[in-house]
This record gives structure tokens, C-alpha cells and sequence, in this order.
């Protein structure tokens, strides 16, 4: 092959790699199938998501702080969490929040056969199903990874992709006063926030400011609501 040609095959291999990392990654987009990452913005309304549900030891402390404030929100379920604490699956979706799929094992969605995918899904549903919850189930990419498959299997079967566009506790201090601060001030009308609170000491500071996050937006205006909710 000659030097040009090499070097246009290689740029061409480069762009390609980089195409390709970045609709991985995108927040707000997939090549096929419904995804959103916000709801509308005539609204003052914002949903809470936790991912990586549920815990025995932890799930509680969320609930009741939900319970508390009187507020609804969107838990994405790992479907091996539920089979390992399915008393907890069922305490989530008895206090009426809503429930949505993150998979069975929580393994990235990248070259994955449709086998694979479908089984990762359909496992994780039954389980929900199987833990009390009737209304639609969304599905959340394991660590917001996706390509072709997945998008392919999901507009299939109709299941909406549920992203996000605030991440208050990504690149901050461990502490809940900046996770709160960084939660307020990325809100607005329609917003998804996304939080980890369910792991023991890392998720800690999450847990301590979800109090604080909810009575912060609230004296902003917002009501916070289920993504479902969000997106009617």
C-alpha cells in the first residue's frame, strides 16, 4: 500500500474508532429506538433515579427519606440485586415508586450477542414483575454504554432508553454538601438526576444529601416526580 493511501486508511480507522466511542457514550442519543435524558422544559418538574437497586442494608435509609419528603421516584434495578434481596425489590415497589431495568449483571452492553441482551432484560422484568410492580419498566444502560444491539432489541420490544443530564455526585468532593450543591445548581425544568445511593461507605455522602437535594429543589419551585410521570 502506498504512504497516502496508508495514512487516508488510518485517519479513516481513527475517525471511525472515534464515531463510534463517541454514540457509546452519548448522553442524549442512539441510533434507533426511543431515549430520552429529559423530560420537557415547560414544566418545573424533575425526576429522581437511583441506579444499581436494591440493598438490603441501604435501601431502607432511601425509602425512608422518600417516605418523609412524600416523594416518588425511579429506582433501575440490577436483576441480580433482586434475586439476592427480593424482600427489598418488593419494599420499593409497595411504597409506589417505579421501577425500571439495569440489566441483570450489570455488565456493559458492547459486543454482546442478541442472546446475551434479550436474557440480560427479560430476566431483569420478570423480576420486577415478580416483585409487585405493574406499570411500564425503562430501561438504563449499565454505565450509559450502547450501540447497535441494545438499541436494536429495545425499539423491538418498545422500551424507551432513560438517560440523564445531571449527575450531581460525578467528579465531586465525597461530601453531601457538595453533592447537594451540585444538584441545585444543575436543575431545571425537566431534569434527570442520577444517583448511586445504595453501595455502603462509597454511597454514603449521596445518601446524606438526598434529604437536602429534595428540600433544596422544592424551595426552587420544582415538584419531583417518576420519569414516567415526567415524560406524560
Amino acid at each position: 500500500m502506498k504512504p497516502n493511501k496508508l495514512l487516508i486508511g488510518l485517519a479513516v480507522a481513527m475517525a471511525a474508532s472515534v464515531g463510534l466511542y463517541l454514540l457509546m457514550n452519548a448522553r442524549c442519543y442512539q441510533l434507533i429506538g426511543k431515549l430520552v435524558c429529559h423530560g420537557a422544559n415547560d414544566h418545573k418538574r424533575i425526576a429522581l433515579t437511583f441506579d444499581d437497586a436494591p440493598s438490603e442494608s441501604t435501601s431502607d435509609a432511601v425509602l425512608a427519606v422518600l417516605a418523609e419528603k412524600n416523594v416518588k421516584a425511579t429506582f433501575f434495578m440490577i436483576g441480580e440485586n433482586m434475586a439476592r434481596h427480593p424482600q427489598a425489590a418488593q419494599r420499593i415497589a409497595a411504597a409506589g415508586h417505579e421501577l425500571g431495568n439495569h440489566s441483570y449483571s450489570h455488565r456493559r452492553f458492547l459486543l454482546r450477542s442478541p442472546a446475551f441482551i434479550a436474557r440480560e432484560i427479560e430476566d431483569t422484568n420478570t423480576l420486577i414483575r415478580a416483585a409487585g410492580y405493574h406499570g411500564p419498566i425503562h430501561f438504563r444502560p449499565p454505565y450509559g454504554k450502547k450501540l447497535l444491539g441494545l438499541p436494536w432489541y429495545l425499539a423491538r420490544h418498545h422500551i424507551t432508553t432513560v438517560m440523564w443530564d445531571s449527575e450531581p455526585a460525578r467528579q465531586q468532593p465525597p461530601s453531601a454538601e457538595a453533592i447537594t450543591a451540585a444538584a441545585l445548581a444543575q436543575a431545571h425544568n425537566g431534569a434527570i438526576i442520577l444517583l448511586h445511593p445504595f453501595c455502603l461507605d462509597a454511597c454514603r455522602a449521596e445518601r446524606e444529601a438526598l434529604p437536602h437535594i429534595i428540600d433544596g429543589l422544592r424551595a426552587q419551585g420544582y415538584t419531583l416526580t417518576t420519569v414516567s410521570e415526567l415524560l406524560k
